[in-house]
């Protein structure tokens, strides 16, 4: 049985809810292009806006700021992951529910993954070039995993301010995704579009070197 099963499905989105959305995915995209054709010192947050053809004030209701909006993927792709984490089976281990979360993630084709759309494994890139454009992931990335520990904990019905499971699990599963979207981000031409191999080797090796660390333990404990 999963986690969110008997949940009501949400009310569909109203006309305003659905022109705001698709306002925000056309500043964040107009924010990707101009980072992309000029760098981020060389955007302006006017300059996002007259992309997507708004005011500089609807920008603002939207957005702290260019890199905010550059990197809004990112934020929406981390909810959907731990949208996905809620509705994992309530018996599967935390480490392979996240896996797992991460798996139907990137196979949603009705909203593929931010790895398919153009020009943003060159913006991924750009994270280690741009000091504010890496602070700024950092904090989105640290909000989403702040948020996966509270379902890991919720899962395992314990207070992660004293259990370390939840952080661990998290720490471990989120860094091995953090490892994978680097070395496909950097292998632009050893790797193929699409990520999920990578994602899947990069957990198996998590496993077989706990599995190995685990094993050599457990001989040298009886020596």
């Amino acid at each position: 049985m999963k986690a969110n099963e008997g949940t009501p499905t949400p009310p569909p989105e109203d006309r305003r809810q659905v022109k705001a959305r698709r306002t925000r995915e056309a500043l964040a995209q107009a924010a990707v292009e101009l980072v992309l054709e000029r760098g981020l010192g060389d955007v302006t947050v006017e300059a996002i806006a007259e992309r997507a053809d708004v005011t500089r004030r609807t920008f603002s209701r939207h957005f702290s700021g260019k890199e905010d909006a550059a990197l809004d993927f990112t934020r929406a792709d981390g909810a959907r992951i731990n949208a996905a984490l809620r509705a994992r089976p309530e018996d599967e281990p935390p480490l392979l529910a996240y896996r797992g979360a991460v798996a139907d993630w990137l196979a949603d084709r009705e909203t593929p993954a931010w790895h398919h759309r153009p020009g943003l494994r060159e913006l991924y890139t750009a994270l280690d070039e741009e000091p504010a454009l890496f602070a700024a992931y950092e904090r989105i990335r640290v909000d989403a995993q702040d948020e996966s520990v509270r379902i890991i904990a919720d899962r395992l019905g314990t207070d992660p301010s004293w259990d370390l499971r939840p952080e661990v699990v998290v720490g471990a599963a989120a860094g091995v995704l953090t490892a994978a979207l680097r070395t496909w981000a950097r292998g632009a031409d050893k790797y193929a579009e699409d990520l999920a191999p990578l994602v899947t080797r990069a957990y198996d090796e998590l496993i077989g070197e706990a599995a190995r660390s685990a094993a050599t333990s457990d001989i040298a404990s009886r020596e």
